[in-house]
């Protein structure tokens, strides 16, 4: 039998394997049934699957967890884009330009980095709540509704990011189902630290979240006044991204390594 679909995994937001956060990345030639999708990223069992479909000027993107279909994902357009350059798909000075259903995102190569321009979230601030300490075992300082269904919530040090160890039955069921923690971060090399829960969608713990510094990128411009940082997300796995402010975008940096290739028979 003979493939003609091939399926790669990557380790997005850091140069060493088994690091950062793996995604698959599957290259087609026609866009298939949802349902094959959904089953492909079951399959693989990551926390993301991306779909890529060439077009005329562009390439047509789709992202699925292991149980659902996302609109955004920043680990897995950074896979995505990493392939089509490794592959020389696309040369590694032109811009890749994705078709999402989180609107069109513009991706260029600058030597190890690829460089992602997201759109930025909004943020509501909300009153901290004691339903948000009994599902995640922390205390807030600040609360915010984020785009695309994020809360973002700022806590008091790195110490708390890090102890945080939330109860995902809880967690899945309340309004807190998909969760950025952040604070300031007590390595001089980076500016503040995070971690990202999405039991909602069947992730506990992503380790490395590209999507959600949407939202961490204008949250921390308020408060510094800056718009440029160094993110250090400190799940396991951990990962680094560079994330700047362009008014109403984000950009967003990191490094990719591919993991394994391989053929679909299905």
């Amino acid at each position: 039998m003979k493939s003609s679909r091939i399926i790669y995994q990557v380790d997005a937001f850091t140069n060493q394997p088994f690091k950062g956060n793996p995604a698959g990345v599957c290259i087609l030639d026609n866009e298939p049934e949802n349902e094959w999708m959904q089953n492909v990223a079951m399959e693989m069992n990551l926390s993301e699957t991306s779909f890529v479909i060439p077009q005329k000027e562009s390439f047509k993107i789709r992202y699925f967890t292991p149980v659902a279909e996302m609109k955004l994902c920043g680990h897995a357009t950074l896979s995505a884009s990493h392939i089509l350059y490794e592959t020389e798909m696309v040369k590694s000075g032109k811009e890749i330009i994705f078709d999402s259903k989180a609107g069109e995102l513009r991706i260029t190569k600058d030597n190890d980095w690829i460089k992602m321009n997201f759109p930025a979230y909004p943020l509501e601030k909300l009153e901290p709540t004691p339903e948000f300490e009994r599902v995640t075992g922390a205390i807030a300082v600040e609360l915010y509704k984020a785009g695309f269904g994020w809360t973002l919530a700022l806590l008091e040090n790195e110490p708390e990011v890090k102890r945080m160890k939330p109860d995902f039955t809880r967690m899945k069921n309340s309004i807190f189902g998909d969760l950025i923690v952040t604070a300031k971060s007590d390595d001089p090399s980076f500016d503040f630290c995070v971690r990202c829960f999405a039991p909602a969608v069947g992730i506990d713990e992503d380790p490395v979240t590209g999507s959600a510094h949407c939202a961490l990128a204008p949250f921390w411009f308020e408060k510094t006044g800056r718009k440029h940082f160094n993110s250090h997300q400190i799940s396991s796995r951990e990962g680094i991204l560079k994330v700047s402010l362009a008014e109403n975008r984000v950009e967003i940096s990191g490094q990719a390594i591919t993991i394994f290739k391989a053929g679909l028979f299905v």
